[in-house]
């Protein structure tokens, strides 16, 4: 049982320190920043286990309450919170909200789809704004937090509701060696 409540601990202290690095002002991450060195770029096991990693923290996250603007277990999630909370725990800051994951992330063709992977979606009706986000679990299925009254659950690209609402996938991990998203200098 001591081990359960270490890794809460952990865990919680995984949460402040990005709850920490949100609210410090990081920028987004941008296309095009300067690539790291061959050194400390990641293997592509790590590539791969990543986007893994990323996915298993969602599933593990099914059930979970809905809370607008949630970003914790605790307290429940919102979608992007979600996707924050699992990249987090894999040690990737995102954006906070939908629409800022979508214009950060790399994109990715619906074909190409991996685990761990984001789906976007535009749900209200006659706005091109991105408004809703889920993290892919591989199969056509996703993970994400739906709205007020509902719980983190999973549900599949081709339901009709999602099909006719989808924006787009990207990926906000790192795909390959020397890939992955950056944090912007912010201009002064």
């Amino acid at each position: 049982m001591s081990g359960i409540g270490s890794q809460h601990r952990v865990l919680r202290c995984c949460v402040l320190l990005l709850a920490a690095t949100l609210a410090s002002g990081c920028a987004p991450f941008r296309h095009g920043s300067p690539t790291e060195s061959v050194a400390s770029a990641p293997t592509v096991a790590a590539v791969q286990d990543a986007g893994a990693a990323i996915a298993r923290q969602a599933l593990s996250q099914v059930g979970a309450p809905y809370r607008y603007g949630g970003s914790e277990p605790a307290g429940g999630f919102d979608c992007s919170g979600l996707v924050a909370y699992a990249h987090g725990l894999a040690g990737i800051a995102v954006p906070r909200t939908a629409a800022a994951q979508f214009a950060a992330a790399r994109k990715v063709a619906a074909a190409d789809l991996r685990s761990g992977d984001l789906v976007f979606f535009r749900l209200v009706p006659g706005r091109s704004e991105v408004t809703h986000v889920g993290i892919y679990t591989g199969q056509g299925r996703f993970v994400h937090a739906p709205q007020t009254g509902s719980r983190v659950g999973e549900a599949s690209l081709d339901e009709p509701y999602f099909r006719e609402r989808f924006a787009g996938a990207g990926r906000l991990y790192p795909a390959g060696p020397g890939e992955g998203p950056r944090l912007q200098t912010p201009a002064r």
